[in-house]
């Protein structure tokens, strides 16, 4: 009778992490709030001295993490199953890869796809001349690089940790610390070492979190304005707001199944209808060229995208250098949040299917989205339709997004589409945040239930008053740097995990006890 009453005083939440992550983001926010402008001054002074010093670094990071993946899927951990061999997956192939696409891409490539190109044009890499068409098809290679192997090798790599972890060690955490037990010991693990480990994952994510309502609300907020002919204003954007807060909350609340899974699948059935509507209103024979032009220019190019310092410049870099340091800083920061999630749906994947459909799948929807939506705005540009070159350096990325939209056939149709597109990518995005913070934070046995629903919501609910007690004093883009800067710590985080992951396979010769059988079929998968 002991056991029950224990039971129920047991908290909801593990205090030991959660309290001090809250308080750690409460105090940077008062901050923040408080001397926006010089917090600003002061962490962009931090960044540049980080990139100038260690641009490499990051460069390098990036590229090492991809060679891990490689290494992991094509080798003997590849086949390792995460979970009971002779079980089938939690989910078929197209649902599992367009739950990971939502997770992975989110609300963000709506906007680089159609307007990343236009900074780089407007300060290119490779000494090309400002606004040239060279420049311009740079420009787009580049954002279709921002969302290629790099990107989601560093999302995914977090995964085999914890998902081995969880279905086949099946421990009852997932959290980082736990992960590091193989290599730490369980002095460390279960000590402040520990605790500091789960404390940067939580402020990480929740910073990062927050940051991401935040820049993707104008995404939306300046096409309503548009439809809607009115001006944006705070109120609205917090209308705007609480409507994608209730979109993910009620998403959150219902589970995976119920929520992201059935979400997910429908955007990728819009996306595409969206995608073939520009192709067929639009330049369609212009953005199949322009398309094929920047995959070549990008596969030309990749290793120069991938490690380029511009070294010899000694007067000062072009938007490129420091934009990708911020990028795959950026992405570290999320490592943890996209790795965790992974692993939750990842049930009865191998390793190998786990991290090629994370680097696939992803890729090749952000490589369409950017050729159709960056196809687009390079038209319009090249044919003086829209100057989108000028609209961005005087006014803004996203004010170009609606006057582009506009500029096509059925212009509300077209933008109703796009705004359903980027809240739905948004709602799934924070929907999985806020799953994933709540399994972080939650005491309960994850290999046998899902975060408590209360716990969901109120995860929810931090995200959104963060996020807006942020915007309402201009405080987002300290934290936006903050969040790379969190990248640093973040990355030695993963490195460890990686080696963590093939430590434990090694100590249970995993290759060999936990592999589907030569005798295994679809068939008795299906059992």
């Amino acid at each position: 009778m002991e056991a029950p009453g224990r039971q129920k005083k047991k908290s909801l939440v593990e205090k030991s992490i959660v309290i001090p992550s809250i308080v750690i983001i409460a105090i940077f926010s008062a901050l923040f709030a408080m001397y926006t402008s010089e917090s600003k001054e002061l962490l962009d002074s931090i960044f540049n001295t980080l990139v100038d010093s260690f641009k490499w670094g990051y460069l390098w990071y990036a590229l090492i993490i991809v060679i891990a993946a490689v290494y992991f899927s094509f080798s003997k951990y590849g086949k390792v199953v995460l979970g009971d061999p002779a079980k089938k997956p939690r989910y078929n192939l197209f649902e599992y890869a367009s739950i990971l696409i939502a997770m992975g891409l989110g609300s963000t490539i709506m906007r680089t796809g159609l307007t990343q190109w236009s900074e780089v044009a407007n300060d290119p890499p490779f000494g090309l001349e400002a606004g040239s068409m060279e420049a311009i098809l740079a420009g787009n290679s580049y954002s279709m690089f921002l969302w290629t192997f790099q990107t989601f090798a560093v999302f995914v790599m977090v995964a085999p940790a914890m998902a081995y972890l969880l279905y086949v060690r099946k421990k009852p955490r997932m959290r980082i610390s736990e992960a590091c037990r193989v290599i730490f010991g369980d002095r460390f693990t279960d000590g402040i070492g520990g605790i500091i480990l789960d404390i940067l994952f939580l402020v990480s994510i929740l910073a990062g979190a927050a940051v991401t309502l935040g820049l993707g609300t104008p995404i939306v907020t300046y096409n309503l304005a548009e439809i809607l002919n009115i001006e944006v204003t705070f109120p609205f954007t917090v209308i705007v707001t609480l409507i994608w807060v209730l979109g993910f909350s009620i998403s959150a609340y219902v589970g995976i199944d119920k929520g992201i899974k059935r979400l997910s699948t429908f955007n990728m059935y819009l996306a595409g209808a969206f995608a073939l509507l520009i192709l067929i209103i639009g330049p369609g024979i212009f953005i199949m060229n322009f398309f094929s032009d920047s995959a070549r220019y990008l596969i030309t190019n990749y290793m120069n995208f991938s490690l380029y310092t511009n070294s010899l410049d000694m007067e000062g870099g072009t938007h490129i250098e420091s934009h990708t340091v911020f990028w795959f800083a950026y992405n570290a920061t999320w490592a943890m949040l996209h790795g965790v999630f992974a692993a939750i749906v990842s049930k009865g994947r191998t390793i190998k299917e786990m991290i090629l459909t994370y680097l696939l799948a992803p890729t090749l929807l952000s490589w369409i989205a950017t050729g159709v939506l960056g196809g687009l705005s390079v038209h319009r540009q090249v044919t003086g339709a829209v100057p989108v070159l000028d609209i961005v350096q005087n006014q803004g990325l996203e004010q170009s997004i609606p006057a582009i939209l506009s500029s096509l056939p059925l212009p509300t149709l077209t933008i109703i589409l796009f705004t359903i597109i980027a809240t739905i990518f948004l709602i799934t995005t924070l929907d999985s945040t806020t799953y994933t913070v709540a399994t972080y934070m939650s005491n309960q046995d994850m290999t046998k239930s899902a975060p408590y629903k209360s716990l969901r919501i109120l995860v929810a609910v931090l995200i959104t008053v963060l996020a807006l007690t942020l915007m309402s004093v201009g405080g987002l883009s300290p934290l936006e740097v903050l969040s790379g800067l969190m990248g640093i710590p973040i990355i030695i985080i993963q490195v460890l995990t990686v080696y963590a992951a093939k430590k434990m396979m090694d100590e249970d010769r995993a290759w060999v006890k936990n592999v589907r059988k030569a005798r295994y079929s679809p068939e008795k998968q299906n059992d």
